[in-house]
């Protein structure tokens, strides 16, 4: 019979302080979060991360989502964890927890979206109120189609086909200063700013 070789010694990899104190604030199973970023990180030093826990309502349950990204010093890891009811056993829960790991090189974009209210009293500095971050490593394409315009005013409407932008979006987060505080919206500029300055090299 087979023997399945011995998993990873999880306990010999470190995480960042503040990484982990991240995880732990988000309180989303922590000890299994950082166990499957350890995993995934390996030997190598994280350099950069964002921790992004974000609550849903699906009909009558609640459910809760994590987010954490991890850069070293050659790969994006993304991990996200998740929970449902175990529909077998009807008394549990079953969490799920999925890593992808991008070379650094592969990433083509990091892409901020700033929400500002009421922009006629911005505030030099603040950025706005929210922000979303998308980043896109090719795996995922958004193609978007509409009417061709027609800028001769004597047209009388004839087909003049679609234009079209194709977008990468792997991955897109929300973070609200309302919702999550000041200092969460910054952890996520500072990190989009951290990665844009890691890729491309």
């Amino acid at each position: 019979m087979a023997h399945m070789p011995a998993p990873a010694d999880l306990t010999a990899i470190s995480l960042p302080d503040a990484l982990m104190a991240d995880i732990e604030r988000a309180g989303y199973y922590p000890a299994l979060v950082a166990d499957v970023i350890k995993a995934a990180v390996g030997s190598e030093d994280v350099h950069g991360h964002l921790v992004h826990q974000e609550t849903t309502f699906d009909q009558d349950a609640v459910r809760r989502h994590i987010t954490v990204f991890a850069r070293t010093g050659t790969r994006l890891v993304v991990a996200h964890a998740d929970d449902f009811p175990d529909h077998f056993s009807g008394a549990h829960e079953i969490a799920t927890a999925t890593t992808e790991c991008i070379p650094l090189a592969s990433v083509r974009g990091v892409m901020l979206t700033h929400v500002v209210g009421d922009p006629s009293s911005y505030v030099p500095g603040s950025l706005g109120s929210a922000v979303t971050l998308t980043i896109g490593w090719g795996a995922v394409s958004r193609v978007d189609l509409l009417p061709a315009q027609c800028n001769d005013p004597d047209c009388e409407g004839g087909d003049h086909g679609y234009d079209g932008t194709i977008t990468s979006d792997d991955i897109a987060l929300r973070i609200s200063a309302e919702a999550e505080g000041r200092e969460a919206l910054d952890r996520a500029i500072e990190f989009a700013r951290d990665l844009s300055a890691s890729i491309g090299h």
